[in-house]
C-alpha cells in the first residue's frame, strides 16, 4: 500500500502516466493505463472509505472513464515515462484532496 500510494503522489507532481493492475469484483484482475487523480472518500460511496482516483485511458469497451479503486484493490501502480497535460484531462474546477501543482488545476 505504502509503495503504490508513494508512487501515485510522484505520477501526481509529476505528471506522468500510470500502469495499475487491479482485482476488480467484475472482471478479475485487470491492468489499466491511467491518469492519477486524487486519493480521498468518493462521493459516489455511501461507505467513506479512502480511494485512488483515476481517468482509465484504455479501457477495452473504448469509453474513457473515471475509475475509482479502493487501496486493497490496487495490486501495482508502476509510474511510466510518458507525461499527460491535465489541460487533457481536467474539465471542471477541481477540488483536489491532494495538493498539486497543475496550473490553474491545482
Amino acid at each position: 500500500m505504502k509503495k503504490n500510494y508513494q508512487s501515485f503522489i510522484q505520477a501526481i507532481n509529476e505528471k506522468k502516466i500510470v500502469k495499475v493492475q487491479i482485482n476488480t469484483y467484475e472482471k478479475g484482475i485487470v491492468e489499466r493505463f491511467c491518469i492519477p487523480f486524487d486519493f480521498w472518500p468518493s462521493r459516489i460511496f455511501k461507505d467513506k472509505m479512502d480511494r485512488y482516483h483515476f481517468w482509465d485511458l484504455n479501457s477495452p469497451d473504448g469509453i474513457k472513464h473515471n475509475l475509482s479503486i479502493l487501496p486493497n484493490q490496487l495490486l501495482s501502480l508502476i509510474v511510466t515515462e510518458e507525461n499527460f497535460n491535465p489541460w487533457d484531462y481536467v474539465k471542471r474546477e477541481p477540488k483536489w484532496f491532494l495538493k498539486r501543482d497543475w496550473w490553474i488545476y491545482s
